[in-house]
């Protein structure tokens, strides 16, 4: 499925789109925390350590819905908040993000654990594979 910005863009670079619609660093990091780190609610982000400020978070979530990069569905215990997760698209991404978790940890002094950098070097497809598991694993049942 092609998606088209809500925005114009400024080429038709594959690499300049992609910057456009991920590439500050916060919109990743929201995409981080949804694919590895099991956060889904806008308090989780907002408490996930980086510091955020409540109205770019806000931004970035509403961004990356329009984009389709993201859904959001309202939370079964209290219809007041949202859950966020990944879409078709935002899951693609993973091994873009496996990509650049591999050379920061190569070439910069990162938190990432040893093991799972292990994991991701030597066994990329199986890592990518139960990525991807988890993701359909936490798919909302049809009711």
């Amino acid at each position: 499925m092609k998606v088209s910005g809500a925005k114009q863009q400024r080429s038709s670079c594959p690499i300049s789109i992609g910057l456009e619609a991920i590439g500050d660093a916060w919109s990743l990091l929201i995409i981080r925390d949804l694919m590895f780190k099991g956060r889904s609610t806008f308090r989780e982000f907002l408490e996930g350590g980086e510091g955020i400020a409540s109205n770019v978070l806000s931004d970035r979530l509403q961004r990356l819905e329009a984009l389709n990069i993201i859904s959001k569905t309202r939370n079964a215990d209290d219809a007041r908040k949202f859950n966020y997760r990944l879409t078709q698209i935002g899951i693609d991404l993973a091994p873009t993000l496996v990509e650049m978790i591999l050379w920061s940890a190569k070439y910069f002094k990162t938190g990432a654990p040893p093991d799972v950098v292990e994991e991701m070097t030597h066994r990329r497809k199986a890592f990518l594979a139960n990525v991807r598991r988890g993701w359909e694993q936490s798919a909302p049942k049809a009711k």
